[in-house]
């Protein structure tokens, strides 16, 4: 008999049948996300759970027995309890690499409209309001060799500096918990402490996981280090952010714009103050949403799960829950 396996969201059919050689499955077919009574009943009997939002709770391992794989189809894994999966010896993998080129593409997409005020003056001539060549009215700033701070430098950091220093000549300082020397010398760019960076930069990227660490990273002291004519970028974890504290800090002025692809809420809630902001570009948690990387990612998280199934070591196992792979998988091979 095959292992069992549930995938909570429509995925494409070549990855289905992929699958289908290696365990019986059964898949949510609708696009709105399954409900979490829906989850914890499919979850009863089966050793392996593909997902699009990994939020592993005591109790949903509670109902899922015999789970043994949280397969993420997303890089990100906060949402995982990981002292709870240690705990239980479930393994968690995620999809690292395929979406990271992506992410860059919109990265350098809400630098650029935020700096040339895309957005607002797209809605500007939508409403038939260009009725004359307001040229002063339509100034934004350069991107060109403008200085850009980055604020964690992993693999999608690493992809937007390439964009940064190769097509726009910007000059690129960085935070991160390790330094980069191969980046720095490769590409030019700079190490820097998070103040001097945030005093430096006319563009702040912020790229960091979500962890107790990073929660609120960015705060009112933050916002005040930065220039007033600077653009705040946030593609990384909503919650990395203190919301009020960079609403203040767009209401009276202390910066000169953000674009936000991620929110404390999610959907942002509809009368949030930053959804009036003209200097505020907003995009619904869309960094890895192209058809390509969503296949890719699907791809990967089968693949993560096969891999296991096969008694191999998944490739993408979360670093935190790395250490748990040998005893997970003697116990699945001593089962099968």
């Amino acid at each position: 008999m095959k292992p069992k396996v549930f995938i909570a969201k429509p995925i494409p059919q070549e990855v289905e049948d992929y699958l289908s050689s290696y365990c019986d499955y059964k898949v949510w077919e609708h696009e709105e996300p399954i409900p979490y009574e829906r989850l914890i009943e499919e979850l009863q009997d089966v050793v392996g759970l593909i997902t699009p939002k990994g939020v592993i709770t005591e109790d949903l391992l509670n109902h899922a027995p015999k789970l043994k794989l949280v397969s993420n189809i997303a890089a990100g894994y906060d949402a995982f309890d990981l002292k709870l999966m240690e705990e239980r010896r479930v393994l968690g993998t995620h999809t690292p690499y395929v979406l990271d080129e992506t992410v860059a593409d919109l990265v350098f997409g809400l630098i650029l409209s935020s700096a040339r005020r895309i957005s607002e003056l797209d809605s500007y001539v939508k409403k038939g309001k260009w009725v004359k060549n307001d040229d002063p009215f339509f100034f934004g700033v350069d991107v060109h060799h403008a200085t850009l701070g980055i604020i964690g430098l992993g693999r999608i950091g690493e992809k937007v500096v390439r964009r940064a220093t190769a097509g726009f000549g910007m000059s690129v300082l960085y935070h991160n918990r390790s330094r980069r020397p191969e980046m720095e010398q490769e590409y030019g760019i700079e190490y820097s402490e998070m103040d001097a960076l945030l005093q430096k930069s006319d563009f702040v990227l912020l790229m960091v996981p979500l962890s107790e660490g990073t929660y609120h990273l960015m705060d009112t002291d933050q916002f005040k280090r930065m220039k007033s004519s600077a653009f705040f970028i946030n593609c990384s974890r909503g919650k990395t952010v203190n919301e009020p504290a960079l609403i203040q800090a767009l209401e009276e002025k202390w910066i000169r714009g953000a674009a936000l692809d991620v929110y404390e809420q999610e959907p942002i809630d509809r009368e949030n103050p930053l959804l009036k902001m003209k200097n505020v570009v907003t995009t619904p948690h869309i960094g890895s949403a192209t058809q390509k990387a969503r296949f890719d990612m699907a791809l990967k998280a089968a693949e993560n799960m096969v891999e296991y199934l096969k008694g191999n070591t998944p490739p993408n196992v979360v670093k935190e829950l790395r250490h748990l792979t040998e005893k997970v998988l003697e116990k699945h091979t001593s089962e099968s």
